[in-house]
């Protein structure tokens, strides 16, 4: 037996009928900071530096991406 169920909702009414909470002020708060340390930084080293120390794994993530792209590009 297969049963379909289709609910027409927007995300955010998803989200509160779920109970996850609101984090769209964190995120405004993330952007926020971002613009503000670009604006700051005005070099491409210093985007870059900043790009690695708060991104997600910092300096592990930077590295698995810059392998994957190289590796992509090789076989290319």
């Amino acid at each position: 037996m297969k049963i379909n169920v289709e609910v027409d909702c927007t995300p955010e009414e998803a989200r509160r009928f779920m109970g996850l909470p609101d984090l769209a002020p964190v995120h405004d708060r993330y952007v926020q900071m971002m613009v503000e340390a670009i604006e700051k930084q005005g070099t491409p080293e210093g985007f870059a530096d900043m790009m690695r120390n708060w991104g997600p794994m910092g300096e592990g993530a930077m590295s698995f991406w810059r392998t994957m792209f190289e590796s992509g590009n090789k076989s290319g």
